[in-house]
């Protein structure tokens, strides 16, 4: 999993069949393809390309429409996107929530679990929803996102449910260029022992992407910047 995620991250459009043959090749493991493909569902990664819609939809009554193609996106809490990545440890791995608001590229809010259980995401957003108020929240179509604790919630806040197409990874592109600049700058070059260490380091790391770091998707402004900035206009 250490060395999926390691060659997802550096190489996202490669597929599951490259990566076998990578991890013969410079690994030496004794893997086969199905594994390979099955280890990378359960991680929640998938290779970055437009494809077909061929996959059965296993939760067809609970997908929702992609709402923003041709979306002109241009005050802060208009659309939050959302996601889960594997972040590994020295020894084990957890995963990692995000809510990203796409307008300023600012991380509202995250959360840590040593499983996919759907409650710390329920948990995550709710925080972030008592205090703040999106018109979109837009997710891929796992299974964290097509069942009804969730739609109900966002139901509960009115605001308006979309998903990427499947298999079109890059309807959620601005969450996924968060997560690789995380992995290049944080969790790849570091070894935590424990979830309390991973935890001080991302709570480290998005205080810097929010308030220090200059984005040039943004004008060189940071996140919050422009998320707190525009926000205070809006009130004045």
């Amino acid at each position: 999993m250490r060395r999926i995620d390691e060659i997802h991250t550096y190489h996202p459009t490669w597929g599951y069949r490259t990566i076998t043959h990578i991890l013969r090749r410079d690994d030496n493991l004794l893997i086969n393809p199905k594994r390979v493909r099955r280890i990378m569902r359960d991680m929640g990664i998938y290779t970055i390309y437009p494809k077909p819609n061929l996959s059965r939809r296993y939760y067809a009554k609970y997908i929702r429409p992609y709402l923003l193609r041709n979306l002109n996106i241009d005050h802060p809490d208009q659309v939050w996107g959302i996601d889960i990545t594997y972040i590994r440890m020295k020894k084990g791995f957890m995963y990692l929530f995000v809510i990203i608001d796409w307008y300023s590229r600012c991380i509202v809010d995250f959360e840590l679990s040593s499983t996919l259980d759907k409650a710390f995401v329920l948990t995550c957003l709710k925080r972030a929803l008592n205090h703040l108020r999106p018109e979109i929240i837009n997710s891929d179509q796992g299974s964290h996102f097509t069942n009804p604790d969730y739609l109900n919630l966002l139901d509960s806040y009115d605001i308006k449910i979309s998903m990427d197409g499947k298999g079109q990874a890059l309807d959620n592109v601005r969450t996924e260029r968060f997560f690789r600049t995380l992995k290049y700058d944080c969790v790849h070059i570091n070894e935590f022992d424990t979830p309390r260490e991973l935890r001080i380091a991302l709570n480290q790391y998005i205080h810097e992407y929010n308030t220090y770091r200059p984005l040039s998707s943004i004008g060189g402004q940071c996140p919050s910047q422009v998320y707190d900035g525009m926000k205070a206009n809006k009130v004045a």
